[in-house]
């Protein structure tokens, strides 16, 4: 691929997230995104055959441009399975408003787009096992409360933390940012954690 190819293709999926983002996943045609883009239709589908390719591609990008792995640093570090819980709701929590509009995307095509299932499919599957080691670590401390096992603990957490229930309560409800944060941390602590003797 050529510098300029390279960049065209940059510009396209760098103006596909800014419209997700702005429209919240809702109406963004191709033709939209070759306007913002600078670039004509055609010219978008040499790049990208399909909008579903499009789409997967710019939540790839997303991430390495916003700094993913620097971002999940401070989870990654953790030892304990309190401080991974704590660490990964931050994460998320924070992360969630600036992927909302691809997710959102994604979301509304997966029943009628295979490559947009599969996008979708595979984050989730990727939110589900950090999960999942967040409570093996509750459970590896003996700190998760005796009701659950690491199946149910993690179906609750993954569940909890969704982006259906967190557009619901940022959306609907109106919660900001550091509202979500503070009380899914202050969930899913007193939901999955057991409490100290003398607390």
């Amino acid at each position: 691929m050529s510098s300029t190819e390279s960049e065209t293709r940059i510009r396209i999926l760098e103006a596909t997230w800014q419209l997700m983002i702005e429209r919240r996943g809702q109406g963004v045609r191709m033709s939209d995104i070759a306007a913002a883009a600078g670039v004509s239709r055609q010219a978008l589908y040499l790049h990208f055959s399909s909008r579903a390719e499009l789409l997967v591609a710019t939540t790839q990008y997303g991430d390495q441009v916003r700094g993913l792995q620097e971002r999940l640093a401070p989870w990654l570090a953790a030892t304990k399975g309190v401080e991974l819980l704590q660490e990964f709701i931050e994460f998320w929590g924070n992360y969630l408003p600036e992927i909302y509009g691809i997710a959102k995307a994604l979301l509304l095509n997966r029943e009628t787009d295979e490559a947009a299932a599969t996008a979708w499919n595979e984050r989730m599957a990727v939110v589900r096992g950090s999960c999942r080691r967040t409570i093996e670590a509750l459970q590896r401390d003996g700190m998760l409360r005796s009701e659950w096992d690491l199946d149910e603990a993690t179906d609750l957490m993954w569940t909890t933390l969704s982006i259906p229930n967190w557009e619901q309560f940022t959306n609907e409800c109106g919660w900001s940012t550091s509202q979500y944060v503070s009380h899914m941390q202050t969930l899913l602590r007193r939901t999955l954690v057991k409490k100290r003797k003398g607390n």
